[in-house]
């Protein structure tokens, strides 16, 4: 046996009784349904089924006897073979032994080192008053009217309604009755500020944009587009009160000051939260760092072609046209390579973590997730669970319980230092 990483190649004979007992019976399966003139069906002569049918028979012998000695040589060599095997050099001839070579994989073997105490850069967030200001500023944005004011020229800092249309350079046309803009904002492209600069309300205009080739629509990028705009309104914007009766309005709130400690609780939650997330994600690399062992190229594969049909999919969200990509896919694999043999690398060692602390997803732990997705959907949940079950999601939502609860562990036992990894690493040198 030729052993190289993951990769294996074995050599099998097959004796020659064993072949003949399968070229038995296949002659004797196809005699029973072959239809030749002058014979009744199922009895043309095996003489002549094995002359007429000389290929069939080979072809069925061939496949009955290479995987089943394909196993037999697994099983006896307690081989854990991924993908399907490559079979080669076959050698069939008639009164001789078959032989045949076989090229395959097998799962690695992962000999888990330590895994507790392994370091990381994590500080427990902090919240400041100017951190809470913000937020509550944000909300009180949301909760933002916009009321009419008198007609008068537009000034910078105004909000505006219009109306727009295209009249010209665009393939599908652009109609909106009513749009607001904020004039002067960086976020409102300078065209439409300069040419809403000093119009009064009922006015209309023509004025061309063009658009970088990168813009965000792909219908308006790259093209210089002819506007009719109409100034409907100007609007003055006016934000709520910061009292408790602003806080009642968000939600279960009696008074400012309770609002303010959830949004303080929230904000230290969300940051706790990435905070972890950014440490576990250096524990993995530690944990990777650790151990060296081969990956199949089989899993490697898998994990680029899992990763490019999530980034497809995300790009047609977005409303891309991906089967108009000119996509040179051997690069593409090429260049996903590091980070597959990381992320399947980083797979198996958290299932082996995870094996060896008996980790696993409750069942309650598993409903409870299914709940949560009916919530989002506004689904049942017997619904959903359906779904999810046909799906083979409910399977994916416990690996990813069980990933999570062994990251948990990993991190709780792990040694933090605080401050950020680069900057550690500045102060070293």
């Amino acid at each position: 046996m030729l052993i190289e990483g993951c990769k294996h190649e074995i050599e099998i004979t097959v004796p020659v009784d064993e072949i003949d007992q399968e070229t038995e019976r296949a002659v004797s399966s196809i005699q029973k349904k072959a239809k030749i003139p002058g014979f009744r069906p199922g009895k043309v002569p095996a003489t002549i089924v094995r002359t007429r049918f000389a290929h069939e028979v080979r072809q069925d012998v061939l496949e009955s006897l290479v995987p089943k000695y394909l196993q037999k040589r697994f099983e006896a060599d307690d081989l854990k073979v991924v993908g399907r095997p490559n079979v080669k050099e076959v050698h069939f001839e008639k009164g001789e032994p078959l032989r045949f070579k076989a090229e395959f994989e097998v799962a690695p073997e992962v000999e888990l080192g330590e895994y507790r105490g392994l370091t990381t850069h994590y500080s427990d967030p902090e919240v400041s008053d100017d951190d809470l200001n913000q937020r509550i500023e944000q909300l009180r944005e949301q909760k933002a009217q916009h009321v009419t004011i008198d007609p008068r020229p537009v000034e910078d800092g105004d909000y505006v309604t219009i109306s727009l249309h295209s009249i010209a350079g665009v393939d599908s046309p652009v109609n909106q009755d009513e749009m607001m803009l904020h004039v002067g904002d960086p976020d409102t492209l300078p065209e439409f500020t300069e040419n809403l600069r000093g119009m009064s309300p009922e006015e209309s205009k023509e004025f061309e944009i063009s658009y970088p080739e990168d813009y965000g629509q792909e219908k308006l990028a790259g093209k210089t587009v002819r506007f009719l705009m109409q100034l409907k309104a100007i609007r003055r914007k006016e934000l709520p009160e910061l009292n408790d009766e602003f806080a009642k309005d968000l939600g279960d709130f009696n008074t400012l000051d309770e609002l303010r400690d959830a949004v303080r609780k929230n904000i230290f939650h969300e940051r706790e939260s990435a905070a972890q997330r950014k440490a576990k994600d250096e524990l993995i690399d530690r944990l990777v760092e650790a151990h060296g062992f081969p990956v199949p190229e089989v899993f490697l594969d898998r994990q680029i072609e899992a990763e490019m049909e999530s980034r497809l999919r995300q790009l047609a969200s977005n409303g891309v046209d991906v089967a108009k990509l000119k996509l040179d896919w051997n690069k593409v694999k090429e260049s996903q390579r590091p980070k597959a043999l990381h992320d399947v690398k980083a797979s198996l060692l958290l299932d082996k973590v995870a094996e060896r602390e008996s980790i696993v997803a409750t069942q309650d732990e598993v409903d409870r997730e299914i709940q949560q997705i009916a919530r989002q959907e506004r689904e049942p949940v017997a619904a959903i669970r359906k779904k999810l079950d046909k799906s083979g999601a409910i399977g994916r939502i416990a690996n990813h319980i069980r990933t999570e609860k062994t990251l948990n562990l990993l991190f709780e036992q792990s040694r933090k230092i605080a401050g950020e990894p680069e900057a550690a690493q500045s102060a070293q040198n």
